[in-house]
């Protein structure tokens, strides 16, 4: 489209180059290729980000949000609810090809995405989730671009039941939950996630009451 706006399409665990069969993630270790637990945007990371940019999304999602992590405090998957979704064609993934003049413009794009993403709300709500991603983006625009269109947008995807998170290779500061050494939000492409808000997102919410009543109205 000439406004650089795609409809998102199903990502699929097997696109990228050397993968297994579609849908399947890895069980256990990271696979040869995967982006290792402590690589900077370089090396790994930075050779993957030239790659066609959901063909790299593909592979971080498979090799990475599937997997179990050393630092992440906790048994399990990085993001427990990806490997099925990714099986049963849930995640979706899009790229705004363009450089962005900053974070407001990636905010009107990511509106029109939280338009569409909610017109198509029906079925297993949990295992949805898409991903956009802003390859153009470049290393210092990472924290004013995509984590200052995350705090403009925050407000208003939560309000509709929605989490939306910012990744990029920085990665950004946000710890996790069980080990505040642990940066999570890891991707080798600036990318802003949005996903069905669960029971346990209370802890990433502010205390603003407009996000506590968008928590209690779907969960009491």
């Amino acid at each position: 489209m000439t406004d650089g706006w795609q409809p998102p399409r199903p990502l699929v665990a097997g696109e990228a180059s050397g993968a297994g069969s579609a849908g399947a993630c890895p069980a256990g270790a990271r696979p040869e290729g995967a982006w290792p637990a402590g690589a900077r945007a370089t090396g790994a990371l930075a050779a993957g980000a030239r790659a066609e940019p959901l063909e790299t999304v593909a592979r971080w999602v498979r090799d990475y949000l599937c997997s179990p992590h050393p630092e992440l405090g906790r048994a399990g998957a990085v993001c427990p609810y990806t490997r099925k979704a990714l099986a049963d064609g849930g995640l979706l993934g899009a790229v705004w090809a363009r450089r962005p003049d900053g974070p407001d413009q990636v905010a009107r794009v990511m509106r029109r995405y939280l338009d569409w993403f909610v017109a198509r709300r029906g079925g297993d709500e949990v295992y949805r989730a898409l991903l956009v991603a802003f390859p153009l983006v470049t290393e210092h625009e990472w924290e004013t671009v995509i984590e200052g269109a995350q705090q403009r947008l925050k407000p208003s995807f939560v309000k509709h039941g929605l989490m939306v998170g910012e990744f990029h290779p920085g990665p950004p500061a946000a710890a996790g939950i069980r080990n505040p050494d642990f940066r999570p939000l890891r991707s080798p492409v600036p990318l802003l996630a949005v996903r069905p808000m669960v029971r346990s997102d209370l802890p990433f919410l502010d205390q603003a009451p407009w996000s506590l009543d968008a928590w209690t109205a779907r969960f009491g």
